[in-house]
């Protein structure tokens, strides 16, 4: 029995040599790395009283956030530059890297604009969001007549 390898119509056969080479090229770690979107995962979640934004940013600071309020939008912001030191040493080579991303987040009109509150622990920013009191889950019984 022979294996045989189909390309799906994916890759031009015309000449190996090209494919191998644009494939290293496009795989390559340095290149792949920039072209990749670092956007941080978010969880959301909500009880009674209020509701829950953790965002997974590890490896940046407390002052390297902006946290803003427009309306009922509420936006999430970083900025980071690494690789700048005051070194009188001679490079032969030197990567610089700045990262930055923006998150928006529309608030449903129950919360309270005023009680909104972050805490950035172990790589995790926690956005509490409360309720407006006349929002929240008031759980009663109701009598069958």
């Amino acid at each position: 029995m022979t294996l045989v390898k189909f390309n799906n119509g994916l890759k031009n056969n015309a000449h190996p040599f090209f494919n191998d080479v644009f494939d290293s090229l496009l795989n390559d770690s340095f290149i792949g790395d920039k072209l990749v979107a670092r956007i941080p995962a978010v969880n959301i979640a909500e009880n009674d009283n209020e509701f829950h934004i953790e965002l997974a940013v590890p490896g940046l600071k407390k002052e390297d956030f902006k946290i803003n309020l427009d309306k009922n939008i509420l936006t999430v912001a970083a900025e980071k530059k690494t690789g700048e030191t005051a070194d009188t040493k001679k490079y032969s080579k030197r990567e610089y890297s700045y990262n930055s991303f923006v998150r928006s987040f529309t608030l449903p009109d129950s919360v309270d604009h005023s009680k909104i509150e972050a805490d950035y622990t172990d790589g995790i920013l926690t956005l509490t969001v409360a309720k407006r009191e006349e929002a929240k889950f008031q759980s009663r019984e109701i009598a069958v007549k």
